[in-house]
């Protein structure tokens, strides 16, 4: 071992150790600064009960309101136009790179999982044969989510679209229409294929999702 490596591995095991010792301490100051990160870019008050894990990104009129025990991944992106809101209840996951955008209103009931890159618009751009499809504006239907809702990764919800309490939806399915209380969605459209596994879903979200 020559000078230079053993300077580096005593500076690093030094280095490792004081990281170690502050670890817990700078996790929790960095929750509490993505909280009042998002709370400050919101029109109304985040309950203290949520838990923010990275930043997350608000764009519009910032009309959010979230219930009680939210946990926000990295990455989430909220929009809100004009009056429309985004409704999220009580216990909610949403995971990284989750996008939600509301013209109309979107609604997501208490202790639904959204998984990463999961794609929420209640708005569609309108085609007009004078005007370029930027300037033409939009059409928007609110979507309504349930209560105990499993989205998989990548999911894509259009809107005008109700999800029924406790409903799958297999990752990447893209959903177009209502799908009923207690169904398995998948696919491209999203179609049925069977009621959900209830208990599998209970377990995890009980077990996988409490800070």
């Amino acid at each position: 071992m020559n000078l230079r490596q053993l300077f580096k591995w005593l500076f690093s095991g030094a280095l490792s150790f004081l990281i170690r010792g502050v670890a817990p301490l700078l996790h929790d100051l960095q929750r509490v600064y993505y909280h009042a990160q998002l709370s400050a870019a919101l029109d109304t008050t985040l309950p203290i009960s949520a838990v923010i894990l990275g930043r997350v990104f608000v764009y519009g009129s910032r009309r959010v309101d979230f219930g009680e025990n939210a946990l926000l991944y990295p990455g989430v992106h909220l929009e809100t136009q004009g009056a429309a809101r985004i409704k999220v209840g009580d216990d909610v996951v949403m995971s990284s790179g989750v996008h939600i955008v509301a013209m109309a209103g979107v609604v997501i009931g208490p202790g639904t999982i959204i998984g990463e890159y999961t794609s929420i618009r209640d708005a569609n751009h309108r085609r007009h044969p004078d005007i370029t499809i930027r300037d033409a504006g939009h059409s928007s239907k609110a979507i309504y989510i349930g209560r105990e809702v499993w989205v998989g990764r990548g999911v894509t919800i259009l809107g005008g679209v109700t999800i029924g309490d406790r409903a799958t939806i297999g990752a990447n399915a893209v959903v177009t229409k209502n799908v009923p209380e207690g169904e398995t969605f998948v696919g491209i459209p999203a179609a049925p294929i069977g009621r959900a596994n209830f208990m599998v879903s209970r377990v995890e979200k009980s077990a996988s999702y409490r800070y």
